[in-house]
Order: structure tokens, then C-alpha cells, then sequence
């Protein structure tokens, strides 16, 4: 089996999360080269995972090295500047979310993998999973029937120690709250299981934190098959839990987890009548794969293998992107949202907070 290099941009504690899922692998990848403009922080991941190609500046990495993928683990407000510089000279490139602080960005993005001839790929590991591959499998199956409704809760607490590192909290740097930084992992994979969602209503809040961006949103989500799902994204939330539950006409399909999830993590419940049906649709999915990023980094070296773009692809990503600007979108004007509402004459399009927050910049606290 071929074994994949991968070259590994900004050192924190992603990197870290990343070099594992990449270990888990078995020889499958190793990382030929890091870079990262904190020399301290540098040293220390390239010592810990044997790294002797070590960088400063990305320039200095692309002009020296060719690896087969490039993982960006930096900060969001970095996500464009950096895939688009790698994408120019042709690499593929797999970015953790958000991989854009905008829809306009992540368009520049889709221009660069076009014109560049490289590859862009967005880290969203909830759907790599068997419970998630097992659960898509059974969407339109009769033994379930329709899908009618869902919820779709990220409840995280993020005291306000979190927010302490500069570029967290900020529009201009994060891109947005819980929103875009957080909920966006469950929210992704509600939509790869439901499908196209079709219009949003929604209220996003500062409650509590010390934040420019919301630290609350809820909305309620129309898909294209019919069904409505709720999204609440916090981080208010002392008892922390990511639950996702879809029910179908003749099944309620649940899983719940915090940061990720195996087999145990999903339940099935069958409505009186069905059972039999309903157990036996369920046993025919896929076990013992739990989500992560190792899932998804198999599945982009499988496809790169193949010849095949790398999941998640920006055309994927984008309709993620596009909720999350409509949750902004509707809580911030009152209004419903309809995809495709927000093109490039939106503001929201630009800036996930549009013209500016109804709460104004000046965080609680009066934190700058």
C-alpha cells in the first residue's frame, strides 16, 4: 500500500489531534515536513512526531518540498490565504474547518483549485463513521420510511479562558461563534444525511461571553424531502453533549457524543409494528469504524488512490458554509432565508455577520 507524505502547516493543539489520527493509519501516511511561525511551538510537534524537515514561513516549505497533502491546521483567518497559495502551485490541500471565514472566501478558494490544478478538501469527520455511513445507507428506505423531523444540538461550554487567545470570539478572525467554530461539525453531518435544506429561520445571541461574535444561535431548518430539523449551537452549556436525533415515520435514529463517536453512541427505536423491519435495516450497516479524523483522512487517501477528488469537497462544503451564513443572515434581518438567497450582493456573503451584529463590536466585559 502506498504510504501518502503529508506536509502539516500551523502546530497547535489540531496538529496534534491530526498527527494521531494520521498514526492510527499504520504506515499509511507519515509527515515529511511542518511549518509553523512559532519556532517554540515548531520544535516541539516536529520533536514529538520525528519531524526533521521543520519551516518558518509556508513559502519556504512549498518552494522545498512535495508532499501529497498539505493539512492546514492554522487559525481560520488564515484558511484562505494559505489554501489558495497551495492550491496555485498544484498541491492538495485538506483544511480544518472553517476551512473560509465567508462564502466569498471559500468561492476564492474554488477558483484557486480550479486555475492551480491542486485539490481542497474541508475536515468534517462526523461522516466518516459507520453509525453516519450506516444511518445515510437507510435515508429513503422503506423500512424507515420518510424522514419528518430531527435535532440537531451542539451544547458545549467555552468559559471565558477559551476566548483568552487573540483570534477567538472575532468576526474578523473566527469567522463567527459556535456557529461556524463548533455546531458546523453536527450541523454538516445533519445535512449529508437529510440532504439540500431549503429555507432557515433563526435568532443567534451574545448571552454570556466575551465575545464580539454570538455565543448562541437556534434555528429551525426546512429541508427539500419535507422534513424540520432544530439546530441549536452553545457554548452556555455546562453538561456537554452533541446529539443528533432524525425521525422517520418509522424509526427514531439518535446519536450522542461530545467530540466523537463509535458504534455504542447510536441508538435505533423502532415504532410499534416495525420492529422486526426496522432492527434488521440497521444490522445490514457498517460497524466498528468509529468517526475521527483517521475515517476521513482513509477516505481522502483512498480517493487520491483512485484518482477521485478527496471528501469533503468544496461543492460539499459549500452548502454548510451557505447555513451558516443563512443562520447568521435570518437572525440578524428577522427574516427567513432561502438558499441561494445569499449571492454576492449580500452582505452576508462577504461577512458572516452581514453589515455588523445587532449587538454592536464592544464585547461584554469591554473586551477589545
Amino acid at each position: 500500500m502506498r504510504t501518502f507524505e503529508v506536509a502539516v502547516v500551523g502546530t497547535g493543539g489540531i496538529a496534534s489531534v491530526q498527527a494521531e489520527g494520521l498514526r492510527k493509519l499504520d504506515g499509511r501516511a507519515r509527515i515529511v515536513a511542518v511549518a509553523d511561525v512559532d519556532t517554540e511551538r515548531l520544535t516541539a510537534f516536529a520533536d514529538t512526531w520525528s519531524v526533521t524537515r521543520r519551516y518558518t514561513e509556508l513559502d519556504t516549505l512549498l518552494d522545498n518540498e512535495s508532499p501529497d497533502v498539505i493539512h492546514l491546521c492554522t487559525p481560520p483567518w488564515l484558511h484562505r490565504e494559505q489554501a489558495v497559495r497551495c492550491l496555485s502551485r498544484g498541491h492538495t490541500v485538506l483544511c480544518e474547518k472553517p476551512p473560509a471565514l465567508s462564502l466569498a472566501e471559500l468561492a476564492a478558494i474554488g477558483s484557486a483549485e480550479a486555475s492551480g490544478g491542486g485539490r481542497f478538501a474541508t475536515v468534517f469527520q462526523h461522516r466518516f463513521g459507520g453509525g453516519a455511513r450506516s444511518a445515510r445507507r437507510l435515508v429513503g428506505d422503506a423500512r424507515l420510511g420518510r424522514p419528518l423531523t430531527a435535532v440537531c444540538n451542539t451544547l458545549w461550554l467555552r468559559t471565558d479562558d477559551y476566548f483568552a487567545v487573540p483570534w477567538r470570539g472575532r468576526w474578523e478572525t473566527e469567522g463567527g461563534g459556535p456557529t461556524m467554530g463548533h455546531g458546523i461539525h453536527q450541523f454538516d453531518l445533519l445535512l449529508w444525511l437529510l440532504g439540500p435544506w431549503r429555507q432557515v429561520v433563526a435568532v443567534a445571541s451574545r448571552m454570556a461571553r466575551a465575545t464580539a461574535t454570538e455565543d448562541l444561535s437556534c434555528a429551525i431548518v426546512t429541508f427539500d424531502n419535507g422534513a424540520v430539523a432544530t439546530v441549536v449551537n452553545s457554548l452556555l452549556s455546562p453538561r456537554q453533549t452533541s446529539y443528533l436525533r432524525l425521525d422517520f415515520e418509522h424509526a427514531t435514529v439518535e446519536l450522542e457524543h461530545l467530540y466523537h463517536y463509535g458504534d455504542s453512541n447510536w441508538t435505533v427505536t423502532p415504532a410499534p409494528g416495525h420492529e422486526e423491519a426496522v432492527t434488521g435495516a440497521w444490522a445490514e450497516g457498517l460497524t466498528g469504524r468509529p468517526s475521527g479524523h483517521a475515517a476521513q483522512f482513509a477516505a481522502v487517501f483512498d480517493a487520491l488512490e483512485s484518482g477521485a477528488p478527496p471528501p469533503v469537497t468544496i461543492a460539499d462544503t459549500r452548502a454548510t458554509m451557505e447555513l451558516a451564513a443563512a443562520i447568521y443572515a435570518s437572525s440578524f434581518t428577522g427574516a427567513p432565508v432561502t438558499r441561494g438567497d445569499i449571492g454576492p450582493a449580500s452582505p452576508f456573503y462577504s461577512r458572516m455577520d452581514g453589515t455588523g451584529a445587532p449587538w454592536g463590536p464592544q464585547p461584554v466585559g469591554g473586551r477589545a
